[in-house]
């Protein structure tokens, strides 16, 4: 590994190491780099930015709706048995607003707010909307950790409005990472994935603001004030009796509806060549 004292890590202001290269949006030699305390990775500094983000949702992000309609669930859940749900909630960096819309018809009074991306779906349920900033019980902020060029900046942004952060970012895996080919979350193509995180980074950030962390190990995270018996991130698990009858019914179903594989990580490839 070679050693290189001319960018300092991001979450510990430490070392880093170069990790390798890679090409950004098709034609940009990039660095990156390796936080030798945390494992963080992140880029040189993204002069890149502002071409990458000439179309706000990537031809890449297909799964949007799909991953849309689990977190609609799962975070339906957390807010329920965890925090106050008759409170007010913000979607950050929310894209077309889809996820506040799906929230809101779920019955959570849940807003929206994006810089880069027009509010198709949550119109007059944005951020814009409110006269003033006020507090919200907790900030969703999903798939947005892996875009911030500065973390500890748009974070402390953030803790402005909120006491809870619930957010995700795909941690990264435990096998060696020598080249971007080695993990699907660096997609070099689009260029906006810069910044990946470890549970030890991760750590780190919230202990930097005096906060919590709780994770479910590979993609949900949450920063909180709270401090909870159990881990609000991990489902509770379904008695013997439950499961069971849970796994008889999907085996009916399957069998007397059979439905086609779906196409999503397929065509996620089709397009990625086709970038590429």
């Amino acid at each position: 590994m070679i050693y290189f004292n001319g960018m300092e890590s991001k979450i510990t202001k430490g070392p880093t190491e170069l990790l390798f290269e890679a090409t950004v949006l098709g034609k940009y030699n990039v660095k990156y780099f390796r936080c030798q305390e945390t494992g963080f990775i992140q880029t040189e500094e993204p002069f890149w930015l502002e071409e990458a983000y000439s179309t706000a949702i990537t031809k890449l992000d297909i799964g949007l709706p799909f991953r849309n309609e689990l977190l609609r669930d799962r975070v339906s859940k957390i807010l329920i048995e965890n925090f106050d749900y008759r409170k007010q909630f913000l979607d950050y960096a929310g894209g077309y607003g889809l996820f506040t819309r799906l929230m809101r018809d779920k019955g959570f009074d849940f807003y929206h707010t994006d810089k880069y991306c027009k509010n198709l779906f949550a119109e007059y349920f944005d951020l814009t909307d409110f006269k003033e900033y006020t507090s919200f019980e907790l900030i969703t902020v999903f798939e947005v950790f892996e875009h911030m060029a500065n973390p500890f900046e748009e974070i402390s942004e953030l803790l402005k409005l909120t006491n809870n952060i619930l957010f995700t970012t795909e941690l990264q895996p435990k096998k060696p990472l020598l080249n971007s080919n080695d993990w699907w979350y660096f997609v070099p193509e689009i260029g906006q994935h810069i910044s990946f995180f470890t549970e030890e980074a991760l750590s780190q950030i919230a202990k930097r603001y005096d906060y919590n962390f709780y994770t479910d190990g590979t993609s949900l995270h949450l920063f909180t004030k709270k401090t909870f018996e159990k881990n609000p991130l991990i489902p509770s698990k379904d008695s013997f009796f439950i499961r069971k009858a849970k796994k008889l019914i999907r085996g009916y179903e399957k069998k007397k509806h059979p439905l086609p594989e779906s196409r999503l990580q397929s065509d996620w490839e089709f397009i990625k060549k086709k970038i590429a």
